[in-house]
């Protein structure tokens, strides 16, 4: 479903809804950080996406994780948790979300690396190619949290 992402701006519509959402950083044994090309906005990313019924939030991250990338990992800590009211997502049916995502440190532990519908690239980045990528200002926050070594989590 397409989706259009408003950060801290003005014209942004109202939200109507809030979904738990989760991502990924996933990191290998290189250093490097495992990204998306994302399919409905061909921006980088984590993988993750949201929870379902009947699902803990850290078997929501492994399960979104394997469906965009093909790879198995191990919930290894808590990055940071992100609910900026003025991120808000609007979707083409008409639902605009505030932004719920809990954000966890993974590794990975087996599976093959491979694209799906919702990812149209999967690679390995190294943290020094990140500026060289189309990535969201609150992703690449994430993003900068989850690489930062900080001791706790980020919360708001």
């Amino acid at each position: 479903m397409p989706k259009t992402d408003y950060y801290y701006d003005p014209a942004a519509p109202r939200a109507n809804s809030i979904v738990v959402a989760v991502a990924a950083a996933v990191r290998n044994d290189a250093g490097e950080l495992l990204l998306i090309e994302r399919s409905d906005n061909h921006l980088w990313a984590l993988p993750g996406g949201a929870q379902d019924i009947g699902e803990t939030v850290t078997e929501a991250c492994i399960r979104e994780v394997k469906e965009e990338t093909g790879l198995d990992v191990e919930i290894i800590g808590l990055s940071g948790i992100y609910s900026d009211p003025n991120h808000v997502i609007a979707y083409d049916d008409g639902e605009v979300r505030q932004e719920f995502s809990i954000c966890f440190h993974a590794k990975p532990t087996g599976g093959t690396i491979r694209t799906s519908s919702e990812s149209r690239t999967v690679h390995w980045v190294s943290p020094e190619k990140l500026d060289s990528l189309s990535i969201h200002p609150s992703m690449l926050l994430r993003i900068e949290h989850a690489l930062s070594g900080r001791s706790t989590p980020y919360l708001p």
